[in-house]
């Protein structure tokens, strides 16, 4: 499923290729969210325009609306969406357990309720894949059990054992489907901070020869350090002819991690999620366009960047967007941190191919400080 074109003579950073049903996919590549088979505030036409060949869909939430009735009248979400390149859902289990009430767990399955209407539906492995083929994912991911930075160990040790157990379940109802559908069904190592749950789900998850592996549980509100840690532990334990997904990370400090560890994909809702709040990403940090710094000003948000927004608009002009609540504001903002993100990985790849990649990284130490949170001084 993926071809090693390069490797980092420094690291584990490596540069590939992913073949997927709906075209290539260069890496390391980070994949736009696009929960209700949308990428908010942008058109599918934006997204090609930018070189994205990859988003994700969620199936909490497209199970919940439009419905499976719906999507399947349209032969799968391709045709629905109007996307045509590769689709990667992911299980809902996160949603399930950040949004639905009254949810219980156990190993048949997990049982929810809507967090729209309060109507109640269940899941299991077997049935979330089925869900995922009738959506015509070029990449699935099996159910699991998310758990959530400084629970104990008893809860994580649970949690671990439901997703080895659905993760059986999950890979042979895929392989039973392999002869009508042609998507790729990702596990997910789970585990909490503990290393050696850590280490007895990744041994549990790699025993299941899946196409291709996440790492779950990760950047869910521990300290920078802790991730770092967490993170070059883990990925240790995965197989290098599998492609390798650090499940929702989206900022050049987290990414550099990811890749210098041997990552391949990650996703993140947060870069179009502060667009559309007046956050914009920048080679040195963050700026807020909505600030009164702005007012007034006749520069891009960055120069040199060669984003739809700044080739032709101002700070100025979209501060002015923001403050009148026009839409056009959040929608410039989200295609320029979609191109700065795309750009950023595009980069990142080269210097992987040109194996240099430690000295680019050490180029973006500003995004460090504040674990990424660096704010640019607007003057």
């Amino acid at each position: 499923m993926i071809s090693i074109q390069a490797r980092d003579s420094g690291s584990s950073a490596r540069a590939g290729i992913l073949h997927l049903p709906h075209g290539d996919v260069a890496t390391p590549a980070f994949m736009p969210v696009g929960t209700a088979a949308t990428v908010k505030a942008v058109r599918q036409d934006d997204l090609e325009g930018l070189g994205f060949k990859l988003i994700l869909g969620n199936t909490y939430h497209l199970y919940l609306r439009p419905g499976m009735e719906v999507i399947r009248s349209y032969g799968g979400l391709h045709r629905f969406a109007a996307w045509n390149g590769n689709i990667l859902t992911d299980s809902g289990g996160f949603q399930i357990f950040s949004l639905a009430r009254l949810q219980k767990v156990s190993s048949e399955g997990v049982r929810f309720r809507s967090h729209i209407d309060g109507s109640q539906h269940s899941f299991t492995p077997e049935q979330v894949v089925d869900i995922q083929c009738d959506f015509g994912s070029d990449v699935q991911m099996a159910l699991d059990v998310c758990s959530s930075f400084g629970i104990d160990r008893r809860e994580a040790e649970e949690a671990e054992r439901i997703t080895a157990e659905w993760a059986v379940r999950a890979y042979q109802r895929w392989r039973a489907a392999a002869a009508d559908y042609q998507g790729m069904l990702f596990g997910i190592v789970q585990g909490n901070f503990f290393e050696d749950l850590r280490r007895r789900s990744a041994e549990r998850i790699c025993a299941l020869d899946f196409p291709g592996l996440a790492l779950g549980g990760l950047s869910v509100g521990e300290p920078f350090s802790q991730f770092c840690d967490t993170l070059a532990y883990s990925a240790a334990l995965l197989p290098e002819s599998k492609p390798r997904y650090l499940m929702g990370i989206g900022t050049p400090d987290f990414i550099l991690e990811a890749v210098r560890n041997g990552i391949d994909m990650f996703d993140c809702v947060f870069p179009t999620r502060a667009a559309r709040n007046g956050t914009a990403f920048t080679h040195a940090g963050r700026i807020q366009l909505k600030n009164a710094c702005h007012s007034g000003v006749d520069r891009p948000i960055e120069d040199e960047c060669r984003c739809p927004a700044c080739r032709r608009y101002s700070r100025g002009y979209i501060r002015h967007l923001f403050k009148s609540a026009e839409i056009l504001g959040p929608v410039l903002t989200t295609l320029h941190n979609l191109f700065f993100l795309k750009s950023f990985t595009d980069l990142v790849r080269q210097s992987i191919v040109e194996d240099r990649f430690s000295q680019f990284a050490r180029s973006y130490a500003p995004w460090y400080n504040g674990n990424g949170a660096r704010t640019v001084a607007e003057t």
